[in-house]
C-alpha cells in the first residue's frame, strides 16, 4: 500500500486510530465524559474527512474503493456512531460500563462498516464484515451486571461464527472456480456457457447463508430478537443500522458493479425475500417486548431490501440505497428513545411500561410514533417514499407477486406499529414517570425526526444525490 492509498483511506485511520488512542487512555483515565467526547469527536472528523477530502486513488490495494458511493457510507457510518455515542453519555455512566474500552469498541466497528461497504474484494468483504463483527461481540455482552446481555452476547458469537465459517467456505469455492478474489474478475470467471459453474452456485449460496445470518433473514434471523433484547440499548441503535446497512451496501456495490453470481438464484431470493417479510410480520404482532417487536421489524424490512437488489436495475438499486438511509435514521432514532427513557437501573422495554406514557412524556413519545409511522410506511415520512421506491422499481422489473407479498407484509407491520402508538395514547391510564432525558438525547431525536420528515417531504434531495453517486 502506497501514500496516495493511505491519504484516500484517511477516514478509515483516523477511526482506528483514534479508537486505539482512546483505548490506551482509558486505561489510565477512566472519566467517561472526556473519553466518550474524543469517542464524538474522532467520528465526526472521519465524517467530515470523508466529505472533504477528494482521495487521489479509486481503489485500495484491490480490496477497497474510495468512490463516492464509498465515500458517502463512510460519513453515513461516521455521523451513525456519533449520534450513537452521544445518546451513550448518560447510559455509560449510570451503568459503570468501561468508557474506554465501549468508545475504541464503536469505533472500530464503524471502521469495519465503512470498509465492507466499501469493498470491491471478497478478501475486503470478509476483512470488513469480521472488523465490526468482533466488535460486536464485545460490545453486546459489555454490561456485567446484566445475565441477558451476557445470554446475547454469546447467542451472537456462536452465530456470528457459523455465518464466518460460511462465508470462508463460499470465498474459497468461489475462488477455486474463478482464479480471482477481485469482485469483477471473480464474477466473470464464475460464468460458463451463459450460466454458473456448480463449484460457483454453491459458493454463492454459502456467502447467501452468511449474509442470512447479518442481516436476519428468514430462516436465519432467530438470533435477532434474543440479542436485541439483552444487548444495551445504545449498542443495538449502532447494531440495527451499522451492520446491517454495511452488509446492504456491500451488496448494493456488487449488484451495481455488473452482472451479479445470483442471477441464477433469482427464486431462491424471491422465497427468502417473501418468507422473510412475511415471518417478521406475523412474528411480531404477538410480542409485548418493544425491542423484540422492533428486531422483527428489522426482519421484515431486510426482505424488503432484498426486493429492490432482486430488481438489478439502477432504479432498484437507487430505491434500495434510499431505503437503507431511511431506515438507518428511524430505526436509530427508534432505540434513542428507549435509551433516553431508561434510568441507572431499568429501561421501559415492556408494553405496559409504555401504557399511557403519551401523557407524561408527549414530546418524545410523539417523536416515537413519527419514526414508528416511518417504518411503517405512512406518508409524508420517509419511509412511504422508500417503499413506494421499492415497490414501484420491483413492479417494473416484474416482480409483480413479490411486491404484493411486500405490500401485504406492510399492511400487518402497520398493526404491530399502531399497537405501541395506542398504548401510549389510547388509554386513560397514567404510566409512572420515567428519566427526562437530556438535552444532547433530544438533539439526537430532533436530528433523526427532522430527517424522516425532510426526506419524505422532499425525496428528491436524497435520491438526487444517490444518483449521482451510484456506481
Amino acid at each position: 500500500m502506497n501514500g496516495l492509498e493511505l491519504i484516500a483511506l484517511t477516514p478509515v485511520l483516523i477511526l482506528v486510530l483514534g479508537g486505539t488512542a482512546l483505548l490506551m487512555a482509558g486505561a489510565w483515565y477512566r472519566q467517561p465524559d472526556p473519553l466518550l467526547a474524543g469517542g464524538i469527536s474522532v467520528a465526526l472528523a472521519a465524517g467530515l474527512s470523508a466529505l472533504l477530502l477528494t482521495p487521489p486513488v479509486q481503489e485500495i490495494a484491490g480490496l477497497f474503493s474510495s468512490t463516492p458511493y464509498a465515500r458517502f457510507f463512510t460519513l453515513f457510518w461516521s455521523l451513525s456512531a456519533a449520534l450513537m455515542l452521544v445518546i451513550s453519555v448518560r447510559y455509560v455512566k449510570e451503568r459503570s460500563l468501561p468508557a474506554g474500552e465501549y468508545v475504541s469498541l464503536v469505533l472500530f466497528a464503524t471502521a469495519g462498516m465503512a470498509l465492507l461497504s466499501s469493498a470491491t474484494s471478497l478478501i475486503g468483504i470478509f476483512l470488513g464484515l469480521e472488523a465490526f463483527t468482533l466488535a460486536f461481540y464485545i460490545l453486546i455482552a459489555c454490561n456485567r451486571h446484566c445475565d441477558l446481555s451476557a445470554e446475547a452476547g454469546l447467542k451472537y458469537l456462536v452465530m456470528g461464527a457459523v455465518a464466518t465459517g460460511f462465508m470462508a467456505f463460499g470465498i474459497a469455492l468461489i475462488y477455486a472456480c474463478s482464479g480471482s478474489f477481485h469482485l469483477p474478475e471473480a464474477l466473470q470467471g464464475l460464468a460458463a456457457a451463459g450460466a454458473l459453474r456448480p463449484w460457483g452456485l454453491l459458493g454463492w449460496g454459502m456467502l447467501l447463508v452468511a449474509i442470512g445470518f447479518k442481516i436476519s433473514l428468514v430462516p436465519f434471523h432467530l438470533w435477532t430478537p434474543d440479542v436485541y433484547q439483552g444487548a444495551p440499548t445504545p449498542v443495538v441503535s449502532l447494531l440495527a443500522t451499522g451492520s446491517k446497512g454495511a452488509v446492504a451496501a456491500a451488496l448494493i456495490g456488487l449488484f451495481a458493479s455488473g452482472p451479479s453470481g445470483w442471477t441464477d438464484m433469482t427464486s431462491l431470493l424471491w422465497l427468502l425475500s417473501a418468507l422473510t417479510m412475511l415471518v417478521g410480520a406475523l412474528c411480531a404482532l404477538p410480542q409485548t417486548n418493544i425491542k423484540r417487536l422492533l428486531a422483527y421489524s428489522s426482519v421484515v424490512h431486510m426482505g424488503t431490501l432484498l426486493i429492490g437488489l432482486l430488481c438489478q436495475t439502477s432504479d432498484g438499486l437507487a430505491a434500495s440505497v434510499f431505503y437503507v438511509t431511511v431506515y438507518c435514521i428511524a430505526s436509530l432514532g427508534s432505540f434513542a428513545i428507549i435509551t433516553s427513557m431508561a434510568d441507572g437501573t431499568s429501561e421501559p422495554t415492556d408494553l405496559e411500561q409504555w401504557r399511557g406514557l403519551g401523557y407524561r412524556h408527549p414530546v418524545r413519545c410523539g417523536v416515537l410514533t413519527v419514526l414508528l409511522l416511518s417504518l411503517a410506511g405512512m406518508p409524508p415520512t420517509a419511509g412511504f417514499m422508500a417503499k413506494f421506491a421499492i415497490f414501484h422499481a420491483s413492479i417494473q422489473a416484474d416482480f409483480i407477486g413479490l411486491a404484493l407479498v411486500g405490500i401485504l407484509a406492510s399492511l400487518i407491520s402497520f398493526a404491530f406499529y399502531l399497537k405501541v402508538i395506542m398504548v401510549m395514547f389510547m388509554t386513560d391510564e397514567t404510566a409512572p414517570a420515567c428519566h427526562p432525558g437530556t438535552t444532547l438525547e433530544h438533539s439526537v431525536l430532533a436530528i433523526c425526526t427532522g430527517a424522516v420528515l425532510l426526506f419524505g417531504l422532499f425525496p428528491g434531495l436524497l435520491f438526487d444525490l444517490i444518483g449521482s453517486i451510484l456506481p
